[in-house]
């Protein structure tokens, strides 16, 4: 197994949530942009005030990486109000779609969208947020078929807990231990890719016995960080358990599922959590996730990296090492 390699060595650079892409024969990044914000660390992720996006790129998995500069700030974007999170693209007709996670003037977290004729930007984000759209992470998915679904939510401060049924409710709080876990969000993107087709859906987890995962059960429930990827003709949604920071998989016949957990794909790394993407370059799989190792392990100052991933024979993937100790 190889080991991991960070993407950038720019002192005071950091880059995060790396979603990587194969666009027109050139692989291309999308990660947000940690800055030093001199906010305290807490559990509501307030230090993570991000406020821009760059995006990257190189010719192949072991060439130069490129930065384009910023393609999209806060400021720019008419209903913003802080805290640029994760994002994804997704491209259709030639026109490039970034989905974003950002607070709106009220501190609720939203997803909304910005466009762009080139994959490496500038993007020009719409004048609102996705209706009921909310929480955190989207990634953006395009099956075989044509159809793009959008994943997202996170847990704490990606306002997850706050949500039933797609309502906020009144005191947002998590399932007790014994309860099924709170779950990620799918919905199928509208034909212009500007909104959702349909009520957002749960992304099911349930274990190899068919019972859903329970709340209390950290080191398998989804938290945070959707990702989905297909391989083989089976769909793989993976994610981030937060608090117990192990990247996870689950393993399902269609887009919406229900996944049935499979294990572990990456240990924990230095810094509190990742957040990562799986593609496909010339034939070889990569996962690019980030830690915190070259700041001295703050958490919200991180670096993105990349691993080549590999495949058992029965489509399971062999777990890496994040390099925690």
């Amino acid at each position: 197994m190889k080991k991991p390699r960070y993407l950038i060595n720019q002192p005071d650079h950091y880059m995060a949530d790396p979603s990587a892409h194969v666009f027109n024969g050139k692989i291309y990044i999308y990660p947000s942009h940690d800055v030093e914000a001199g906010i305290p660390e807490n559990d509501n992720g307030d230090h993570f005030d991000m406020r821009d996006y760059h995006v990257f790129s190189m010719e192949d998995i072991d060439g130069e990486v490129i930065d384009h500069g910023v393609v999209l700030s806060v400021k720019d974007i008419p209903w913003a109000g802080r805290q640029l999170w994760d994002s994804d693209v997704a491209e259709k007709d030639g026109k490039y779609y970034l989905y974003f996670s950002l607070k709106d003037k009220n501190d609720v977290f939203h997803i909304g969208v910005a466009t762009s004729h080139r994959p490496e930007g500038p993007f020009v984000a719409e004048s609102n947020h996705i209706p009921g759209s909310y929480s955190i992470d989207p990634c953006a998915f395009t099956d075989e078929d044509g159809a793009c679904y959008l994943y997202f939510g996170g847990l704490w401060g990606g306002q997850l807990q706050r949500y039933r049924n797609n309502k906020a409710i009144e005191c947002g709080h998590e399932p007790a231990d014994d309860e099924p876990a709170l779950c990620g969000k799918v919905a199928k993107l509208s034909e212009n890719m500007l909104g959702f087709a349909e009520e957002p859906r749960d992304v099911l987890i349930v274990d190899k016995d068919g019972t859903p995962l329970k709340a209390g059960d950290h080191d398998r429930r989804f938290f945070e960080a959707s990702w989905m990827h297909k391989y083989n003709e089976k769909y793989y949604f993976s994610y981030s358990t937060g608090n117990t920071h192990f990247l996870c998989y689950a393993i399902g016949d269609n887009p919406y599922g229900p996944f049935v957990y499979q294990g572990v794909i990456l240990t924990p790394v230095v810094g509190w959590t990742t957040h990562h993407s799986i593609v496909e370059i010339k034939g070889k799989w990569y996962l690019f996730h980030h830690d915190s190792v070259p700041s001295g392990g703050r958490t919200w100052l991180r670096s993105m990296k990349v691993v080549e991933l590999e495949y058992n024979d029965d489509g399971t993937i062999k777990t890496i090492d994040g390099g925690a100790e």
